[in-house]
């Protein structure tokens, strides 16, 4: 029994659904007692670091582990909190990591994979369940607008949710959009990620029914003021229904893209 508990001690330190519908059927079928159990959840629900909390019940709550912002912390405070969720047997996704501190990470900690142009680091303890049956459009109008894209695709892999990427398709030059309509009307859901004046996610609202979640940048000249002016411009679209995020957020557009992936996947189940 003792050697039972300690099993599910090493493999509950990270808590998933799954995880813990077992841990509670080894306790209704007398293979597992309540203390033993309570032992095994006894580091839940969060590792204190001194400067971070690293929390172990974010998958449980929210169907996907922590992610970690990574721009204003050091290379010593990101490989401090990848070992502890590496420690806990959890994947691992860091966003917003340059350059320099994705090495400095890397060299410790050898395993994580860096992806440069969307500046993220990331590890996958198990592969991910899908949550969709096809892939979502990811779609930019410029090429300068990759970056940003490539941001919400690691999200959405990490995730277990398909991309289809459709680059530089924006305004200017309208009908490279139309070429590739076919594709983007199997999709799901629509990530749309426009700057200057950010008027694709407008045009595709009008073109399709699917969920269309708009991303401004801040790629433009003086007056699109670093972003701003396209998400005004998505803000106040005519296109009924087009879901506006954050300036340069492709995190924040992906992780909206993974709550709608849940909930449709829970009411099927």
């Amino acid at each position: 029994m003792l050697a039972r508990a300690q099993n599910y001690e090493y493999h509950l330190d990270c808590m998933d659904a799954e995880k813990l519908q077992k841990l509670l059927e080894q306790v209704s079928s007398g293979r597992l007692s309540v203390e033993e159990a309570s032992k095994s959840l006894r580091n839940l629900p969060f590792s204190d670091l001194g400067y971070a909390r690293v929390d172990h019940h974010r998958e449980l709550r929210q169907g996907m582990p922590e992610v970690v912002f990574g721009e204003s912390k050091s290379p010593t405070q990101l490989i401090g909190i990848a070992r502890a969720l590496l420690n806990r047997g959890q994947d691992i996704l860091m966003t917003r990591v340059d350059e320099d501190k994705a090495l400095a990470v890397c060299v410790e900690l050898p395993q994580l994979r860096h992806a440069p142009l969307a500046r993220v680091l990331s590890y996958r303890a198990r592969p991910p369940s899908p949550r969709l049956p096809v892939p979502i459009a990811l779609i930019t109008a410029g090429t300068s607008d990759q970056p940003v894209a490539e941001e919400a695709a690691e999200t959405l892999a990490a995730a277990g949710i398909e991309v289809e990427r459709i680059y530089d398709v924006g305004v200017a030059g309208i009908h490279r959009l139309f070429e590739a309509m076919p594709r983007i009307e199997r999709a799901p859901v629509a990530i749309c990620i426009a700057g200057m004046e950010g008027a694709l996610p407008s045009v595709l609202g009008g073109l399709v029914r699917c969920p269309v979640i708009a991303v401004p940048t801040s790629v433009g000249y003086g007056t699109a003021l670093s972003g701003m002016t396209a998400l005004f411009g998505m803000l106040t679209s005519c296109a009924s229904g087009v879901t506006v995020v954050n300036i340069d957020n492709g995190f924040g557009a992906a992780m909206a893209v993974v709550r709608l992936a849940s909930q449709l996947k829970n009411e099927g189940a």
